[in-house]
C-alpha cells in the first residue's frame, strides 16, 4: 500500500508539473502564433500557474474581497511584464503584441491606461470604474497619499488590495501594494516579480521608475512603515496578518 502510494503521489507531481508546462500555448492552440513568442513563454507560464495557485489557495481567515488580492496583483504584474517588454525594452514584435491582447492572454484596455499621464502605475480597471464605486467616485489607491488623512493613508482599496497606484507614489515601477514591503532597506527584487530567461535576462521591470514607460527619473519613495500606528486599529491588525507579521 505505501507502494501504491508513493507511485500515485509521484504520478501527480508529475501530471502538475506537464500540466502547467505551456499552459499559454494550449490555450492558443490552432493559433498562428507570431515569432517571438519562445522568448516569454515560460515567464507567461509561471504567471499562469501562480495564478491557479492564487485562486485554489485556502481563504480562511480572510474576508470575501481580500481573497482576491493576489489575483489582482499576478494580473497587474503579468501584464506589466508584457507592457515592459514591448513598450520599454521592445523585446517583441508588435505583430505579438496585438496577438497577445486578441487572444486576451494580455489585458489591452489596462496597458493602454498606462501610457496615458496619470495612469502609468493604475493597479487595475475596478480602480477608476466609477460605477463600482459609492458617489460615482474612483478607488482609494487613487487618491494621493499626500492627501489622504492619516486613518487612511495606507489603507488598501477593498477590492484590489492596492494601497496607492496614482502617479507618483508608486514603488519599485508599480503600485504599493497592501504587502509591499516599504522599510527602508526593500529591494525591487522582493517587491516585484524577476523575469527569468531572454525576455527577462535576470532583470526586474521597471527597477527605479515609477512612470511606466516614459519616466524622467525617480520619484521619492514614501515613508516606511512607521505609518502604520496611525491605521485605524482594526485595518491595522487585518493588514498585519495579511503581511504575515501577526
Amino acid at each position: 500500500c505505501f507502494v501504491l502510494f508513493c507511485f500515485v503521489l509521484f504520478c501527480f507531481v508529475i501530471y502538475r508539473k506537464v500540466d502547467m508546462s505551456h499552459a499559454v500555448r494550449r490555450k492558443l492552440r490552432g493559433k498562428r502564433i507570431p515569432a517571438g513568442f519562445d522568448a516569454i513563454e515560460d515567464s507567461l507560464d509561471s504567471f499562469e500557474s501562480q495564478m491557479r495557485d492564487a485562486v485554489q489557495a485556502s481563504h480562511e481567515g480572510l474576508k470575501k474581497n481580500e481573497s482576491a488580492w493576489k489575483v489582482h496583483r499576478l494580473h497587474f504584474e503579468k501584464n506589466r511584464f508584457i507592457f515592459d517588454v514591448y513598450y520599454k525594452r521592445q523585446l517583441i514584435s508588435k505583430e505579438l503584441f496585438d496577438f497577445l491582447v486578441r487572444e486576451k492572454v494580455a489585458d489591452g484596455p489596462l496597458i493602454s491606461k498606462w501610457r496615458k499621464p496619470g495612469y502609468e502605475t493604475l493597479c487595475s480597471l475596478l480602480a477608476i470604474q466609477k460605477s463600482g464605486h459609492n458617489f460615482g467616485t474612483t478607488s482609494l489607491c487613487r487618491v494621493p497619499l499626500a492627501q489622504r488623512s492619516k486613518e487612511q493613508k495606507y489603507a488598501p482599496d477593498n477590492q484590489t488590495g492596492c494601497v496607492a497606484c496614482a502617479s507618483g507614489d508608486g514603488l519599485f515601477g508599480g503600485p504599493i501594494w497592501w504587502n509591499t514591503d516599504r522599510s527602508a532597506g526593500a529591494k525591487a527584487e522582493d517587491n516585484r516579480t524577476t523575469w527569468e530567461g531572454p525576455a527577462g535576462a535576470g532583470a526586474t521591470a521597471g527597477e527605479g521608475d515609477d512612470s511606466g514607460g516614459k519616466g524622467k527619473g525617480k520619484r521619492p519613495r514614501p515613508p516606511a512603515n512607521d505609518d502604520d500606528d496611525e491605521l485605524d486599529e482594526d485595518v491595522a491588525k487585518r493588514l498585519a496578518m495579511l503581511q504575515g507579521r501577526a
